[in-house]
Protein backbone atom coordinates (compact mmCIF):
# COMPACT_ATOMS: atom_id res chain seq x y z
CA UNK A 1 0.00 0.00 0.00
CA UNK A 2 1.50 3.36 -1.17
CA UNK A 3 1.67 6.17 1.94
CA UNK A 4 0.37 9.30 2.00
CA UNK A 5 1.19 12.30 -0.12
CA UNK A 6 -0.38 16.10 0.43
CA UNK A 7 0.04 17.58 -2.88
CA UNK A 8 1.70 21.38 -1.60
CA UNK A 9 3.07 23.28 -4.42
CA UNK A 10 4.32 26.44 -2.69
CA UNK A 11 7.68 26.64 -0.46
CA UNK A 12 5.42 27.88 2.16
CA UNK A 13 3.15 25.47 2.74
CA UNK A 14 5.84 22.93 3.00
CA UNK A 15 7.54 24.73 5.81
CA UNK A 16 4.54 25.29 7.79
CA UNK A 17 4.35 21.20 8.06
CA UNK A 18 8.28 21.33 8.72
CA UNK A 19 7.46 24.07 11.44
CA UNK A 20 4.90 22.21 12.78
CA UNK A 21 7.37 19.36 13.14
CA UNK A 22 10.31 21.58 14.76
CA UNK A 23 7.48 22.28 17.10
CA UNK A 24 6.20 19.10 17.97
CA UNK A 25 9.65 17.64 17.69
CA UNK A 26 8.57 15.01 15.40
CA UNK A 27 11.77 13.82 13.20
CA UNK A 28 11.60 14.40 9.40
CA UNK A 29 13.61 14.45 6.43
CA UNK A 30 13.66 17.61 4.11
CA UNK A 31 13.94 16.64 0.05
CA UNK A 32 14.96 19.40 -1.95
CA UNK A 33 15.58 19.43 -6.29
CA UNK A 34 19.12 20.38 -6.61
CA UNK A 35 19.46 19.98 -10.40
CA UNK A 36 17.28 19.56 -13.64
CA UNK A 37 18.41 18.57 -17.04
CA UNK A 38 15.72 18.72 -19.88
CA UNK A 39 12.06 18.26 -19.26
CA UNK A 40 10.55 18.30 -15.54
CA UNK A 41 7.57 18.25 -13.42
CA UNK A 42 8.37 20.85 -10.76
CA UNK A 43 10.96 23.64 -10.61
CA UNK A 44 14.21 23.88 -9.17
CA UNK A 45 14.30 24.31 -5.57
CA UNK A 46 10.97 22.42 -4.88
CA UNK A 47 10.58 21.28 -1.72
CA UNK A 48 8.79 18.01 0.22
CA UNK A 49 9.41 16.52 3.52
CA UNK A 50 8.71 13.09 5.29
CA UNK A 51 8.02 12.49 8.75
CA UNK A 52 8.56 9.40 10.31
CA UNK A 53 5.12 7.82 10.16
CA UNK A 54 6.18 7.88 6.24
CA UNK A 55 3.71 11.11 5.62
CA UNK A 56 4.80 12.72 2.90
CA UNK A 57 4.10 16.70 2.28
CA UNK A 58 4.73 18.53 -1.20
CA UNK A 59 6.10 16.58 -4.23
CA UNK A 60 9.21 16.06 -6.77
CA UNK A 61 7.43 14.84 -9.33
CA UNK A 62 3.97 14.14 -11.22
CA UNK A 63 3.83 10.75 -9.52
CA UNK A 64 6.22 8.73 -11.08
CA UNK A 65 8.64 8.94 -8.51
CA UNK A 66 7.38 10.51 -5.29
CA UNK A 67 6.52 6.90 -3.76
CA UNK A 68 10.59 6.03 -4.26
CA UNK A 69 12.06 9.61 -3.25
CA UNK A 70 9.50 8.80 0.26
CA UNK A 71 10.86 5.14 0.39
CA UNK A 72 14.41 6.60 0.25
CA UNK A 73 13.82 9.18 2.71
CA UNK A 74 12.72 6.79 5.24
CA UNK A 75 15.57 4.93 5.28
CA UNK A 76 17.84 7.87 5.51
CA UNK A 77 15.58 9.01 8.30
CA UNK A 78 16.64 5.43 9.95
CA UNK A 79 20.56 5.63 8.91
CA UNK A 80 20.91 9.26 9.67
CA UNK A 81 22.59 9.76 6.45
CA UNK A 82 22.29 12.12 3.84
CA UNK A 83 21.66 11.30 0.02
CA UNK A 84 21.95 12.59 -3.46
CA UNK A 85 19.55 10.36 -5.91
CA UNK A 86 19.44 10.81 -9.65
CA UNK A 87 16.24 9.95 -11.46
CA UNK A 88 15.67 10.06 -15.48
CA UNK A 89 18.94 10.26 -18.13
CA UNK A 90 22.26 8.52 -16.14
CA UNK A 91 20.10 7.29 -13.06
CA UNK A 92 21.30 3.90 -11.53
CA UNK A 93 16.87 3.42 -11.13
CA UNK A 94 16.06 1.57 -15.00
CA UNK A 95 12.73 0.90 -13.45
CA UNK A 96 11.96 4.53 -12.60
CA UNK A 97 11.31 6.67 -15.32
CA UNK A 98 10.64 10.18 -15.93
CA UNK A 99 7.95 10.43 -19.00
CA UNK A 100 8.95 14.53 -19.51
CA UNK A 101 12.28 13.21 -20.48
CA UNK A 102 15.88 14.42 -18.86
CA UNK A 103 17.03 14.00 -15.63
CA UNK A 104 16.01 15.12 -12.12
CA UNK A 105 18.67 15.38 -8.54
CA UNK A 106 17.11 15.50 -5.31
CA UNK A 107 18.85 15.88 -1.73
CA UNK A 108 17.81 13.84 1.07
CA UNK A 109 18.90 15.45 4.40
CA UNK A 110 17.89 14.02 7.95
CA UNK A 111 19.31 16.76 9.75
CA UNK A 112 18.87 19.91 7.83
CA UNK A 113 19.16 23.63 9.84
CA UNK A 114 15.98 23.67 11.44
CA UNK A 115 16.23 27.02 12.45
CA UNK A 116 16.86 28.25 9.23
CA UNK A 117 13.80 26.70 7.67
CA UNK A 118 11.56 28.08 10.58
CA UNK A 119 13.13 31.43 9.16
CA UNK A 120 12.54 30.96 6.34
CA UNK A 121 8.76 29.94 7.11
CA UNK A 122 8.16 33.25 8.57
CA UNK A 123 9.77 35.42 6.23
CA UNK A 124 7.71 34.17 3.35
CA UNK A 125 4.35 34.55 6.08
CA UNK A 126 5.81 38.03 6.16
CA UNK A 127 5.54 38.35 2.37
CA UNK A 128 9.17 38.60 2.07
CA UNK A 129 11.89 37.05 -0.12
CA UNK A 130 14.01 34.00 1.23
CA UNK A 131 16.78 32.26 0.26
CA UNK A 132 17.76 28.68 1.19
CA UNK A 133 21.06 27.39 0.45
CA UNK A 134 21.89 23.86 -0.04
CA UNK A 135 25.16 21.40 -0.53
CA UNK A 136 24.53 18.02 -1.51
CA UNK A 137 26.75 15.69 -1.82
CA UNK A 138 27.62 11.81 -2.34
CA UNK A 139 30.24 9.38 -2.50
CA UNK A 140 31.01 9.57 -5.84
CA UNK A 141 29.95 13.08 -6.95
CA UNK A 142 28.65 16.35 -5.39
CA UNK A 143 27.19 19.26 -7.14
CA UNK A 144 28.21 23.20 -6.24
CA UNK A 145 25.94 24.58 -3.77
CA UNK A 146 23.09 25.94 -4.48
CA UNK A 147 20.85 29.28 -3.44
CA UNK A 148 17.44 29.02 -4.06
CA UNK A 149 15.59 32.22 -3.61
CA UNK A 150 11.44 31.70 -2.49
CA UNK A 151 9.17 34.48 -3.14
CA UNK A 152 5.79 34.77 -0.99
CA UNK A 153 2.62 33.35 -2.10
CA UNK A 154 0.45 35.55 -4.87
CA UNK A 155 -1.93 37.18 -2.83
CA UNK A 156 -5.09 38.49 -4.38
CA UNK A 157 -6.79 41.16 -3.58
CA UNK A 158 -10.68 41.58 -5.37
CA UNK A 159 -13.18 44.56 -4.84
CA UNK A 160 -16.26 43.65 -6.19
CA UNK A 161 -19.78 42.26 -5.76
CA UNK A 162 -21.74 39.49 -7.40
CA UNK A 163 -21.14 36.10 -9.20
CA UNK A 164 -18.68 36.71 -10.90
CA UNK A 165 -16.80 38.28 -7.56
CA UNK A 166 -17.53 35.08 -5.85
CA UNK A 167 -16.42 32.92 -8.62
CA UNK A 168 -13.51 34.21 -8.48
CA UNK A 169 -12.68 34.44 -5.01
CA UNK A 170 -13.89 30.75 -5.10
CA UNK A 171 -11.19 29.71 -7.78
CA UNK A 172 -8.68 31.72 -6.83
CA UNK A 173 -8.26 30.20 -3.37
CA UNK A 174 -8.25 26.85 -4.84
CA UNK A 175 -5.46 27.58 -6.94
CA UNK A 176 -3.25 28.68 -3.74
CA UNK A 177 -3.57 32.13 -3.98
CA UNK A 178 -3.87 34.32 -0.79
CA UNK A 179 -7.22 36.09 -0.98
CA UNK A 180 -8.67 39.38 0.37
CA UNK A 181 -11.99 40.73 -0.54
CA UNK A 182 -13.81 43.83 -0.46
CA UNK A 183 -17.48 44.35 -1.14
CA UNK A 184 -20.14 46.47 -0.39
CA UNK A 185 -22.72 43.61 -0.32
CA UNK A 186 -22.79 41.85 2.74
CA UNK A 187 -24.35 38.88 1.17
CA UNK A 188 -21.36 38.42 -1.57
CA UNK A 189 -18.49 39.13 1.91
CA UNK A 190 -20.73 36.34 3.54
CA UNK A 191 -20.31 33.65 0.46
CA UNK A 192 -16.58 34.67 -0.11
CA UNK A 193 -15.50 34.63 3.90
CA UNK A 194 -14.72 30.48 3.76
CA UNK A 195 -11.69 31.59 0.93
CA UNK A 196 -10.64 34.94 2.52
CA UNK A 197 -6.96 34.79 4.04
CA UNK A 198 -8.97 37.19 6.78
CA UNK A 199 -12.52 38.79 7.29
CA UNK A 200 -13.26 40.44 3.95
CA UNK A 201 -14.03 44.07 4.36
CA UNK A 202 -17.83 46.01 3.92
CA UNK A 203 -17.10 49.50 1.67
CA UNK A 204 -20.20 51.80 2.92
CA UNK A 205 -18.77 54.99 1.02
CA UNK A 206 -16.15 55.17 -1.91
CA UNK A 207 -14.96 58.28 1.04
CA UNK A 208 -13.54 55.39 2.92
CA UNK A 209 -11.08 53.43 0.42
CA UNK A 210 -7.74 55.39 0.65
CA UNK A 211 -5.51 52.41 1.58
CA UNK A 212 -4.49 48.89 0.31
CA UNK A 213 -1.56 46.75 1.28
CA UNK A 214 -0.56 45.64 -1.51
CA UNK A 215 2.97 44.91 -2.70
CA UNK A 216 5.12 43.65 -5.70
CA UNK A 217 3.57 40.10 -5.35
CA UNK A 218 -0.02 40.63 -5.03
CA UNK A 219 -2.57 41.45 -7.51
CA UNK A 220 -5.89 43.27 -7.46
CA UNK A 221 -8.87 43.31 -9.30
CA UNK A 222 -11.89 45.51 -9.51
CA UNK A 223 -15.07 43.06 -10.27
CA UNK A 224 -18.06 45.87 -10.44
CA UNK A 225 -20.66 45.90 -12.95
CA UNK A 226 -21.75 49.47 -11.65
CA UNK A 227 -18.23 51.03 -12.12
CA UNK A 228 -18.69 53.66 -9.74
CA UNK A 229 -16.95 52.15 -7.18
CA UNK A 230 -14.10 51.59 -9.32
CA UNK A 231 -11.87 55.18 -9.07
CA UNK A 232 -11.53 54.78 -5.52
CA UNK A 233 -10.12 51.36 -5.40
CA UNK A 234 -7.93 51.74 -8.40
CA UNK A 235 -6.09 55.27 -7.09
CA UNK A 236 -5.72 53.38 -3.99
CA UNK A 237 -3.86 50.16 -5.49
CA UNK A 238 -1.53 52.82 -7.97
CA UNK A 239 -0.42 54.04 -5.17
CA UNK A 240 0.82 50.66 -4.04
CA UNK A 241 3.34 48.60 -5.36
CA UNK A 242 0.89 45.86 -6.61
CA UNK A 243 2.47 43.81 -9.55
CA UNK A 244 -1.00 43.28 -10.92
CA UNK A 245 -3.70 45.85 -11.30
CA UNK A 246 -6.92 44.87 -13.62
CA UNK A 247 -10.73 45.64 -14.00
CA UNK A 248 -13.51 44.14 -15.40
CA UNK A 249 -15.37 45.58 -18.25
CA UNK A 250 -15.71 46.04 -22.05
CA UNK A 251 -13.24 47.85 -23.78
CA UNK A 252 -15.86 50.77 -24.27
CA UNK A 253 -15.60 50.66 -20.36
CA UNK A 254 -12.19 50.81 -20.25
CA UNK A 255 -11.81 53.86 -21.64
CA UNK A 256 -14.15 55.56 -20.03
CA UNK A 257 -12.35 54.45 -16.88
CA UNK A 258 -8.74 55.65 -18.40
CA UNK A 259 -10.82 59.21 -19.34
CA UNK A 260 -12.08 59.49 -15.72
CA UNK A 261 -8.93 58.40 -13.72
CA UNK A 262 -7.38 61.30 -15.93
CA UNK A 263 -9.70 63.76 -15.05
CA UNK A 264 -8.88 62.61 -11.00
CA UNK A 265 -5.37 63.57 -12.02
CA UNK A 266 -3.81 59.60 -12.69
CA UNK A 267 -0.43 59.92 -14.14
CA UNK A 268 -0.83 57.81 -18.36
CA UNK A 269 1.88 55.53 -16.46
CA UNK A 270 -0.13 54.83 -13.60
CA UNK A 271 -3.06 54.63 -16.17
CA UNK A 272 -0.95 51.93 -18.50
CA UNK A 273 -0.68 49.55 -14.77
CA UNK A 274 -4.63 48.84 -15.24
CA UNK A 275 -5.01 46.12 -17.48
CA UNK A 276 -8.63 45.80 -19.04
CA UNK A 277 -10.54 44.70 -19.93
CA UNK A 278 -9.09 41.79 -17.43
CA UNK A 279 -8.74 38.26 -19.05
CA UNK A 280 -7.33 36.00 -21.24
CA UNK A 281 -10.73 35.15 -23.06
CA UNK A 282 -12.55 37.97 -24.14
CA UNK A 283 -16.18 38.19 -24.76
CA UNK A 284 -17.12 35.70 -22.05
CA UNK A 285 -20.51 35.30 -20.31
CA UNK A 286 -19.78 32.61 -17.89
CA UNK A 287 -18.81 33.95 -13.97
CA UNK A 288 -16.75 30.92 -13.75
CA UNK A 289 -15.21 30.98 -16.98
CA UNK A 290 -14.77 35.00 -16.36
CA UNK A 291 -12.95 34.28 -13.11
CA UNK A 292 -11.02 31.62 -14.67
CA UNK A 293 -9.64 33.97 -17.35
CA UNK A 294 -8.72 36.31 -15.67
CA UNK A 295 -7.08 34.25 -12.93
CA UNK A 296 -4.70 32.91 -16.10
CA UNK A 297 -4.13 36.10 -17.04
CA UNK A 298 -2.84 36.80 -13.39
CA UNK A 299 -0.83 33.56 -13.42
CA UNK A 300 1.18 34.58 -16.75
CA UNK A 301 1.92 38.11 -15.04
CA UNK A 302 3.55 36.12 -12.07
CA UNK A 303 5.17 33.63 -13.71
CA UNK A 304 8.35 34.14 -12.79
CA UNK A 305 11.52 31.26 -12.43
CA UNK A 306 12.96 31.09 -8.74
CA UNK A 307 16.47 32.36 -9.12
CA UNK A 308 19.36 30.11 -9.00
CA UNK A 309 22.68 30.94 -7.45
CA UNK A 310 25.51 28.60 -7.31
CA UNK A 311 27.71 30.83 -5.03
CA UNK A 312 26.01 32.65 -1.81
CA UNK A 313 24.45 35.72 -3.03
CA UNK A 314 26.15 38.70 -2.69
CA UNK A 315 24.36 41.09 -0.31
CA UNK A 316 21.63 38.56 0.80
CA UNK A 317 21.29 36.91 3.80
CA UNK A 318 21.27 33.36 3.02
CA UNK A 319 19.86 30.70 5.39
CA UNK A 320 22.22 27.70 4.91
CA UNK A 321 21.75 23.74 5.01
CA UNK A 322 24.70 22.35 5.84
CA UNK A 323 25.29 18.81 4.52
CA UNK A 324 24.76 16.35 7.28
CA UNK A 325 27.28 15.00 9.80
CA UNK A 326 26.88 12.18 12.13
CA UNK A 327 27.55 13.52 15.34
CA UNK A 328 25.03 17.32 14.73
CA UNK A 329 21.97 17.11 16.25
CA UNK A 330 19.67 19.65 15.07
CA UNK A 331 18.53 22.34 17.13
CA UNK A 332 14.89 22.58 18.29
CA UNK A 333 12.61 25.71 17.33
CA UNK A 334 10.19 25.97 19.81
Amino acid sequence: MANPITYQDHAVDVLAQVATYVQTGQRFVLITSVDIKGGSARDLGSLAVVNDAGEMTGYMSNGCIDQDILFQALECLQSRTARLLQYGDGSPFHDLTLPCGGSLSVWIDPAPDQSALVAAYIALLAREPTSLTFHPQAMETSLAPVTIVYQPKVALTLAGRGAIFRATARIAHAIGFDVTGFSPDLHDLDAVTAYCKAAPTHVTSQQGITELELDATSGFLTLFHDHDWEPAFLVAALATTAGFVGALGSQGTHAARLAQLADMGVSSEDQRRIKGPIGLVPSLRNADLIAVSALAEIAQAFAYDQQVVVEALQGHQAATLPSFAADKEAPLVP
